[in-house]
């Protein structure tokens, strides 16, 4: 039985993580000195409330190889290991599950680079698990998701410019004429897996519009298509776009999730991603 391994950026919840069995190997995230592993020694939500009063941007560093190594020593006892992980363009977390690999000595291990995040991962991770309980060899499911990396649309909506200012990729003056013009920022995956500017626009209204016009733009019909959206402190605006996916382009299958600790670092208060 294939055995499906992540990181802990992949923001799926808990009970699709359950439902699939897939084990989860966490990043680590450091906040005014303090370091906590995702999904184990902190929630969202207790993250988010840190994040509001810290001065400075949170430090975020991928699992060890050994941590890797040790998942992969005792999953490949039961079978082939697939290890799907954050892009490569946004995480040194692909190269070091390759080197946790090498560790464990274990030949059915193979590590995916997802070119994504969020859900962008998330969504592929669903997708192996659901051709595996279909029957389908690992060799067929790899050809399936290399097409799905292939044609997927990963947005990340920035309602504010804080996190950009704290990391240092914006300066505070910018940063501050930016929230007195109200300027919110679309960001999206390009093919290597790195993140880009799409488009800006002012005001949560015009913002929402230019977010729903480039889904239309990238996809019409979503009858058949997965989506994933992962919010930080933001149900509201996620539910809207949900509403308006599922009115306008039939979207029957419509996931969302609370952005975890990795994410939400980059995007800041009320960021969404969506990913299709």
């Amino acid at each position: 039985m294939l055995q499906l391994v992540s990181d802990s950026s992949c923001d799926l919840p808990d009970d699709l993580i359950r439902r699939y069995n897939i084990h989860i190997v966490p990043l680590v995230v450091e906040i005014d000195g303090e370091c906590y592993r995702e999904k184990v020694d902190i929630t969202p939500k207790e993250f988010y409330k840190k994040m509001a009063v810290s001065r400075e941007l949170p430090k975020t560093s991928q699992p060890t190889p050994l941590s890797f190594s040790d998942v992969f020593t005792k999953l490949s006892q039961f079978g082939s290991v697939l290890c799907i992980t954050i892009s490569s363009g946004l995480s040194g977390t692909y190269e070091s599950a390759c080197l946790g690999k090498k560790l464990s000595g274990a030949e059915n291990v193979t590590v995916f680079d997802s070119l994504g995040g969020s859900w962008g991962q998330g969504l592929q991770l669903i997708k192996a698990a659901q051709l595996a309980e279909s029957g389908h060899p690992l060799k067929g499911i790899l050809t399936e998701l290399e097409k799905c990396r292939d044609k997927s649309n990963i947005l990340i909506l920035l309602n504010t410019l804080d996190n950009i200012v704290k990391g240092g990729r914006l300066s505070k003056f910018q940063g501050n004429l930016g929230k007195l013009l109200d300027v919110r920022v679309l960001l999206h995956n390009d093919k290597d897996g790195k993140v880009v500017l799409q488009k800006k626009a002012r005001g949560k209204k015009k913002f929402m519009q230019m977010v729903l016009d480039e889904i239309s733009r990238r996809c019409q019909d979503m009858t058949l298509v997965d989506v994933g959206i992962s919010h930080f402190n933001n149900l509201e605006d996620a539910e809207f776009i949900k509403k308006e996916l599922i009115e306008k382009h039939h979207a029957s299958n419509v996931f969302i999730s609370e952005m975890g600790v990795i994410m939400a670092t980059y995007a800041g208060e009320c960021g969404m991603i969506i990913a299709f």
